[in-house]
């Protein structure tokens, strides 16, 4: 699929991050909430995007930040309203990406009924691996992907999983969303979400196929 921008650097140039919550039973489960009928959508802001090598900043007004890895989906072109059975031609490749959460805060927007904009879009709340491009990964739903912190394995979960497919996440997204190259789909964390302090280091990976390391910070404001 020929990009006019280098997909190497998504991350400089792509406009919307759109995130799938609720997309793995097992997770849903322990966050002690419900399997639902459609799929659950969040967005991040461009500048959540963090590349190794970057810091994760922990915000000012969060006291318990949580690590949630994900099978991030690039698009390698415009779609709208695009049919589920053509979905695929759409990928351009992949990333291993982590939804940081202030978890607390989250809680207390689900309480109020609020939107989940102050514990989801923080600046850098995206960290991102390298691009993968869709030759590497022949099927996305095979995928094992996990995370340590500090040395400890956290999270592990299989993409088979998935309540919801990516073929089906990008049709859904997209007869609401018109999709843009560049664009970025998160699609969902399996079990194991957990804390992380000012100074953790967060390792993750996706089996054979790439990894990454961050480092925790306190934002300064």
């Amino acid at each position: 699929m020929a990009s006019t921008k280098p997909l190497s650097r998504f991350w400089e140039w792509g406009k919307n991050i759109v995130c799938v919550g609720r997309n793995y039973a097992d997770h849903v489960k322990e966050m002690r909430s419900t399997v639902l009928s459609e799929p659950v959508l969040f967005l991040k802001p461009s500048t959540a995007y963090a590349p190794e090598g970057s810091p994760v900043l922990m915000p000012a007004y969060c006291q318990n930040l949580h690590h949630e890895v994900e099978l991030g989906v690039l698009l390698g072109r415009r779609g709208e309203a695009i049919p589920e059975a053509a979905a695929m031609d759409y990928v351009a490749g992949y990333a291993l990406c982590l939804d940081m959460t202030a978890r607390d805060v989250q809680e207390e927007c689900k309480k109020k009924g609020l939107p989940w904009t102050l514990a989801k879009s923080f600046t850098s709340s995206c960290p991102v691996s390298a691009f993968v491009p869709k030759e590497k990964i022949p099927d996305p739903h095979a995928l094992r992907l996990w995370l340590k912190v500090n040395g400890e394995l956290r999270q592990e979960g299989k993409t088979s999983s998935m309540i919801f497919s990516i073929p089906y996440i990008i049709s859904y997204v997209s007869k609401i969303i018109t999709l843009e190259e560049g664009d970025l789909i998160l699609t969902g964390t399996p079990k194991g979400v957990g804390p992380v302090k000012e100074n953790d280091e967060i390792e993750a990976g996706i089996d054979g196929v790439v990894s990454m390391t961050f480092k925790v910070e306190r934002s300064k404001h």
